[in-house]
């Protein structure tokens, strides 16, 4: 009975790749051996695509927003959950792509810098190109869009939030500082880490989900990152990474555990 927040990823479905895929499969085999969980699963692609169907349901919910990550729906659905009465959030981590949210319907655009944990919002252009700092990011999107700007990305504190208003932010998304809060279900492993672990010991990463994204590095992120395998498209790399997360978890082991930050 209280306003809530519906959070999607925007992405296409993934084009299957079979050598690929049993190449991926190969290279995680030693651990799901060492994990007792026999083979590595076919990909999937695990996370459903936003499409009419997904309208539907949060149409009829009706949150109070509804925000987005790597871009945003076609205009017409943005238009129908506005109708809906949602506030339309969605993540930049460049000026074009703010610029690209607000012509596209955005009601304030949440600027996404890269010290920020979990997946990179990128989606125009390569993803290098979304590695701008924070408080380097923020000013030049409120400079060139004419919606809210909310900050994101290494805002931890009162600090943070006062830096973000005064390079001209409307807002700060804290996600990263919250995790240790009683109410997030993550870990006990993963809250301990975040309590004892230097912020410079988290990377960018592709291994776990197939897009970058940051988090606690750990021996899955070292060694796959040594191997030079090539992830699987998002999310069908998920599908494989997956079943360790949920082992590691099981076995209070941090080892090859999924730990965004």
């Amino acid at each position: 009975n209280h306003a809530f927040n519906l959070n999607f990823f925007v992405h296409d479905a993934p084009v299957p790749d079979a050598e690929n895929e049993a190449a991926m499969q190969q290279r995680l085999a030693p651990y799901y051996n060492e994990l007792e969980l026999g083979d590595a699963p076919a990909a999937r692609s695990i996370f459903p695509i936003f499409g009419k169907e997904m309208l539907a349901v949060v149409t009829e919910l009706s949150p109070k927003v509804a925000s987005f990550h790597f871009g945003l729906p076609e205009r017409a659905m943005i238009d129908a959950l506005k109708e809906a009465g949602a506030v339309i959030l969605a993540s930049a981590t460049t000026v074009c792509e703010a610029i690209a949210l607000e012509a596209g319907g955005a009601d304030a655009v949440i600027a996404q810098g890269v010290e920020a944990g979990g997946h990179r919002g990128t989606f125009l252009g390569d993803v290098e190109s979304g590695t701008v700092g924070t408080f380097a990011l923020v000013p030049q999107v409120v400079d060139a869009v004419r919606v809210p700007v909310i900050a994101a990305g290494g805002v931890a504190d009162g600090r943070g939030i006062a830096a973000a208003f005064a390079l001209g932010a409307s807002g700060a998304q804290i996600g990263t500082a919250f995790l240790a809060c009683p109410e997030a279900q993550i870990h006990p492993v993963h809250r301990e880490l975040l309590l004892k672990t230097p912020s410079e010991a988290t990377q960018v990463t592709r291994p776990i989900s197939g897009r970058p994204a940051r988090a606690i590095v750990n021996r899955y992120i070292t060694e796959m990152n040594e191997s030079g395998a090539e992830p699987l498209a998002f999310p069908l790399q998920y599908s494989l990474s997956g079943p360790l997360n949920a082992a590691s978890r099981k076995n209070d082991s941090s080892e090859l555990m999924v730990m965004w930050a």
